[in-house]
This record gives C-alpha cells, sequence and structure tokens, in this order.
C-alpha cells in the first residue's frame, strides 16, 4: 500500500479517535461538576461538624467506587503460530486461556498465523487500519516497512504509558538500549521479546583440549589459534585418522561477527573519532579478517563451509568432526546434552567412563557480541487502541503474562495436569509422558515479553550443563559489545529502502576475501561499491540523528 494512502486511513481513524475523545473528556467533566456541587458544604460557620450519616455515606460512596470492577475489554491478538495449527487446543486449553483472561480482565481473541506468511499477513493487516488487531508479534527486528508504517502514524506511542512502573511493574524494566532500537521519531513503537544479552561466546570440546595438552582455559586470540590448530593436526580423538577440523563452520557467518569483536570490532557500527561508521571501516575489521583467512588457510575449518547448509550446524562438534562452536551458548550447551543425552553416550576420549563435555567459556579477549537484546516484538494498533483505556488494556495483559503465575501458565501448563513439584521443589514436566498434553498451552509464550527476564519459581532442576549456560550469560554481559546506530538504522529512509541489500555486498565481500576468491584489491572495491550504492547515505544519515 501506498505511504499517502495510508496516512489518509491512519487520519480518518485517528479523527475518529479524537471525536470519541473529545465526547469522553465532555462527559467526564460534566461528571466531575456534578459531584462537586452534590458534595460542596454551604457557606456557613466553618466550625460546623459534618454529621456522622453523610460522611458515612461519602465514605461508602468511594468505597464502591473503588471495589467496582473494571468492565472487560475486548483485545485482538495477531500472534505467531510454529505448531502447525495446534497451538492453544485440547480438553484444557479454554481453561488455560481464561486464567490469562481473568489475570488481566480482558476478553482475549487470538489471530494464529503461520510463521512462512507472518509478514505478508501483518502487510495486509496494516492495509485495513479499521480491522487491524490490537497488538501483533512481529519477528526479528524492525523493518523498513514497520519503520514506514510507524512514520505514517500506524502504532501507538508508548512513551507515555510503559515507563508507569505501578501500572506496569514489568514491562517498565524494558532496558532502556533496546527501547532507543525500537524508537522512530522519537515515538516508542514496539515491546521487545527480549533477549539474554550475552548469548554469544565461544564453546569446545573439553575432553579435546585434555587430549592435546591444553590444561587452562584459553584467554587470548592467540590462545585460540593454537587450539583450532592443534585440534585439528594433533588427533584430539585419539583414532589415528587425519578426520579433525578445529572449528565448526557453514554458511552461517554469524561466527565472524563474534570473532571480530575480539580484536575490537564493533557490533555492525562502532564510534571512531566521534563519527557512527560501519565496522568494515575499522582497521581492527582487516586485522580479525585476515586472521579468519589465515585459519583458512592453514585448514582450521570445512573448505567447504561457505556451502554447507545451515541446517547442518552443530552437527560438526556432534559427530567429532570439529571441536570448537562459535555461536549462542545455548547452542554449545545442547551439544553437551547430545553427548550425556544419546543411548550410548559420546565417551569422553581421556576417560571412556564419562560423556565428552563442553567447556561454555564465552567471551574471549574480555569481548564478545551482545544481542540486540530482543528477538521479535509487539505492536499496538493506532486505529484500533484508540482510546487510553484500550492502550492500558493491552499494555496490561502484556504485563500480566509476565507475573511467575502467569507466564508459569503459559509456558508449562496447569499443576497437576502438565507439571508438578518433586520432593525438592523443583518443577517436574509432565507432558514428557504425555505429548498431546503440552498441546493446551503450547503457542501462548508467543504473548510473552520476557520482561524482566528471571527463572520461574518452580523452574525445572538446574543440571551442570543448564547451570554453566546460566552463568556465562551472566559473566558475558560485562563484556558484550552493543550496536550503536541499531536505533538511527531504523529511522535512516535510505537503510530501510536498501540497507539489507548493502550489507549483502559485505557479507559477500568477506566470504570472498576469505575463501581466496578475491584479494584485498577487490575487498577495496567492494567496500567502495558499498559507498557509491548508498553507503554514503546511510553514514550521513546516522551521524545526523
Amino acid at each position: 500500500m501506498k505511504k499517502k494512502s495510508f496516512q489518509k486511513m491512519m487520519a480518518a481513524a485517528l479523527a475518529a479517535s479524537m471525536a470519541l475523545s473529545l465526547t469522553a473528556c465532555g462527559g467526564g467533566g460534566a461528571e466531575t461538576t456534578a459531584d462537586v456541587s452534590t458534595t460542596q458544604e454551604p457557606a456557613q460557620d466553618n466550625t460546623a461538624a459534618e454529621t456522622p450519616a453523610a460522611s458515612e455515606k461519602e465514605e461508602a460512596k468511594e468505597e464502591a467506587k473503588e471495589e467496582a470492577p473494571k468492565e472487560r475489554v475486548d483485545v485482538t491478538f495477531m500472534t505467531i503460530d510454529f505448531n502447525a495449527g495446534t497451538s492453544n487446543t485440547g480438553d484444557y486449553a479454554e481453561e488455560i486461556l481464561g486464567q490469562v483472561e481473568d489475570a488481566a480482565n480482558v476478553n482475549l481473541d487470538i489471530e494464529w498465523v503461520l510463521t512462512d506468511v507472518l509478514e505478508e499477513k501483518i502487510t495486509l493487516a496494516m492495509t485495513n487500519p479499521a480491522t487491524m488487531p490490537m497488538v501483533i508479534t512481529h519477528s526479528g527486528s524492525l523493518t523498513g516497512e514497520i519503520v514506514s508504517a510507524a512514520k505514517a502514524g500506524a502504532f501507538v506511542d508508548l512513551n507515555d504509558y510503559i515507563w508507569d512502573a505501578e501500572k506496569y511493574p514489568n514491562l517498565s524494566q524494558m532496558n532502556k538500549s533496546v527501547a532507543e532500537s525500537l524508537t522512530v521519531d522519537g515515538a516508542l513503537i514496539a515491546i521487545p521479546r527480549t533477549r539474554d544479552i550475552g548469548r554469544y561466546g565461544l564453546s569446545y570440546r573439553q575432553d579435546w583440549a585434555e587430549a592435546v595438552g591444553i590444561t587452562e582455559e584459553p584467554k587470548t586470540i592467540d590462545d585460540i589459534y593454537d587450539m583450532m590448530y592443534k585440534f585439528t593436526y594433533e588427533d584430539p580423538d585419539g583414532n589415528g585418522v587425519d578426520d579433525t577440523y578445529g572449528m565448526e563452520m557453514t554458511s552461517y557467518t554469524g561466527p565472524f561477527d563474534i570473532i571480530q569483536t575480539w580484536f575490537g570490532v564493533g557490533n555492525g557500527w562502532a564510534e571512531v573519532d566521534g563519527k557512527l561508521v560501519p565496522v568494515h571501516m575499522q582497521p581492527e575489521y582487516k586485522e580479525a579478517l585476515d586472521w579468519i583467512k589465515k585459519a583458512y588457510d592453514d585448514g582450521l575449518m570445512p573448505k567447504d563451509w561457505a556451502v554447507r547448509t545451515t541446517d547442518t550446524w552443530s552437527n560438526g562438534c556432534k559427530t567429532g568432526e570439529s571441536g570448537i562452536y562459535i555461536d549462542v551458548m545455548d547452542g554449545g550447551r545442547r551439544i553437551w546434552d547430545y553427548f550425556v543425552a544419546t543411548d550410548t553416550y559420546t565417551k569422553s576420549v581421556v576417560n571412556p567412563d564419562e560423556p565428552a563435555a563442553m567447556n561454555l567459556l564465552g567471551a574471549v579477549n574480555n569481548k564478545t557480541l551482545a544481542t540486540s537484546g530482543y528477538n521479535g516484538y509487539f505492536t499496538l494498533s493506532a486505529s484500533t487502541c484508540d482510546t487510553p483505556e484500550k492502550v492500558e488494556a493491552v499494555l496490561t495483559l502484556l504485563d500480566k503474562l509476565n507475573d511467575n503465575d502467569v507466564r508459569l501458565l503459559v509456558e508449562y501448563g496447569i499443576e497437576g495436569v502438565n507439571w508438578e513439584k518433586d520432593a525438592d521443589g523443583n518443577l517436574v514436566d509432565l507432558d514428557v509422558e504425555d505429548p498431546t498434553l503440552a498441546a493446551n498451552y503450547m503457542g501462548l509464550n508467543q504473548m510473552l515479553a520476557y520482561l524482566p527476564r528471571y527463572d520461574l519459581d518452580p523452574s525445572p532442576a538446574k543440571n551442570e550443563r543448564t547451570q554453566a549456560q546460566a552463568d556465562v550469560y551472566v559473566e558475558n554481559e560485562q563484556y558484550a559489545v552493543f550496536n550503536p546506530a541499531s536505533a538511527k538504522l531504523a529511522n535512516s529512509a535510505t537503510y530501510a529502502d536498501i540497507g539489507k541489500t548493502l550489507d549483502e555486498i559485505i557479507t559477500q565481500a568477506r566470504t570472498q576475501y576469505i575463501c581466496g576468491e578475491i584479494d584485498e584489491a577487490g575487498l577495496q572495491a567492494a567496500w567502495d561499491n558499498w559507498l557509491s550504492q548508498g553507503g554514503q547515505a546511510i553514514i550521513d544519515e546516522v551521524n545526523a540523528q
């Protein structure tokens, strides 16, 4: 839909909203006047006491006002269905949804949308402002289409509501840096689906390290290279065959972004001499790139990594092909789970009586990549959340969902049906024995903002692996490198239009340089192309803010 026609529809919706608001304000004023006139004392001796009967009536009147239940608000909610149409279905589904509605005092109408058509459905919804769902769950980060819609007034500015800690004790704890990245022209247009900031880092086979004589955790970039080399050439699995690599790698290039931070490279963008620039313009970027290229040339990662599909990601470590995994720490933990959980567990190469283990190291050289702090977000439609009462009803719902008991309900279901406590007070998931029970609440977690992040009470018992993951998340936070331009990129018209295409120029050139398909001159040519095709305009727009 063209922006102009959208603005016309939004203007009509907003005009109707203003008319309703004016009527409501007028009614409120009349009621206030009436209340004052009936309670105002006549002009008489100020020492005259109010009669007990009158006082009791007024107190009763005030108590009645306080105790009168608020009328339920109907809330329409478009959210993601990862469960092929089985989300919130089954014998207890209605009961679970009813408890959520009771907690927030709303009537909830959920539109479930399969993930592969989500963007199409959202676009279609935005072309009809009058029927747009009041709240929508989006995946990923802000797109150009959403930014354009925000500029046209499609979404509620949450700044006027969200920071009220009394009304929204959970949502008001939103990270301010994350909130900034969801701000368009000064308006906070979304609530993030929060994720751990310190999620990225390095994991490695602990038993392989011991087998090649590495007894201490690596601390420096040189230590990592030494480990990668030994994992490749010193037969860490002891089978006498040259069949191992140091580092797992597929066509997903996220690990390179993490490695770059070890050298002092920023997260997408960095501040250099008081100016924000994309990281490929940092001197440290080329230093990191040459290190990765050397690792490739020395055979420390698979030669065919650039064409390995991402669905094989982590298989190298699981099958004993490689010993280092650089990505999310929970990915390293899942590899460790695999070692332990298989029927005939993956044996440690130094002690066959024990399973193999991963060391979740995290940061290297006191640096690692920060996540954006969220993955997906919620927007409130300005055309259907057209009164403060409706906005507050939606925000109350999103806030209440993050209360311990409600979150427990939508993540694990009903106590005694879906879960129970063990003797130590830990949560035991009964759905493991009867997976069909999980359908009762499945999918409802797509409405969770996870604000604030905390462990549920009760929670499943932590084992050595999950505790190690939790510990490294906390440790990583102090070393995590943020993107200082994330909010500004959302407000760059050029980036909204062609930013993803320009990003691909840099990513592709990096891959080609590592694999030897282009030399330094070719790399520089790609960077120059990035500038001329719109990169300079993005730099200018970002710094103008």
